[in-house]
């Protein structure tokens, strides 16, 4: 599992080169581990993750889990606590949607404070309903916290492929970028938010996210 870092600035940047970037515990104890080593720097901060290639990230990791329920459920968790860890983290968080953010994935970027998809290709799905798993309160309560109403309900029933274009229309992303431009974009969003005061905004944010990240089980102080 590869998730490297570099900075441009103040801002923080993230690759996740694990060809499909599946959600499993290397991936999450990667994340973990870069949020813990941002978390821990002082002054400007902000935080874009992306990925490379065709995938931001293809959902959980299924097959790696398949015969072990328990550490599925055990995964399950971390994927809650990483959700919330990113809901309320003491710096402005951007996802630069590359490619395909499906079932998981598309989860996973409903956490961070602002996110924007290439324009051109890779699609934003909810995609339960097609592969008869069912999505469970706290992880439909992500949707519906980020999500206006009326998108999250037509994610969770259809299935719905959102590309870039649709998924803005939707208040699925916040905007949308040629391939060339996507890491630009975000980076320029992130660098505007960078020097924001970090106490104050992870203050504000657990004032504003409080009952989703209680929902998903992690305590806050």
């Amino acid at each position: 599992m590869e998730l490297s870092l570099e900075y441009d600035g103040p801002v923080a940047v993230m690759t996740w080169r694990d060809g499909e970037n599946r959600i499993n515990d290397d991936s999450l104890g990667a994340l973990g581990a870069r949020l813990d080593e941002l978390e821990a720097r002082d002054g400007p901060l902000a935080v874009v993750l992306t990925g490379e290639g065709k995938f931001f990230s293809n959902g959980l990791d299924l097959e790696r889990y398949g015969d072990d329920p328990a550490a599925f459920a055990r995964m399950l968790e971390g994927l809650r606590a990483t959700v919330a860890r990113l809901l309320v983290y003491p710096a402005y968080t951007v996802a630069a949607l590359n490619g395909h953010a499906f079932a998981g994935g598309a989860l996973l970027s409903c956490a961070f404070d602002y996110r924007v998809m290439r324009e051109d290709r890779g699609y934003w799905c909810v995609n339960e309903a097609d592969i008869g798993i069912t999505l469970e309160d706290p992880y439909a309560a992500i949707l519906f916290n980020r999500l206006p109403r009326a998108t999250a309900i037509d994610a969770l029933l259809t299935a719905r492929r959102f590309p870039g274009p649709a998924a803005l229309a939707a208040g699925v992303v916040e905007a949308v970028a040629p391939e060339d431009q996507l890491l630009e974009r975000a980076v320029e969003v992130a660098g505007a938010m960078a020097g924001k005061d970090r106490a104050v905004l992870a203050h504000h944010k657990r004032v504003a996210y409080r009952e989703i990240v209680t929902t998903l089980g992690h305590a806050l102080a």
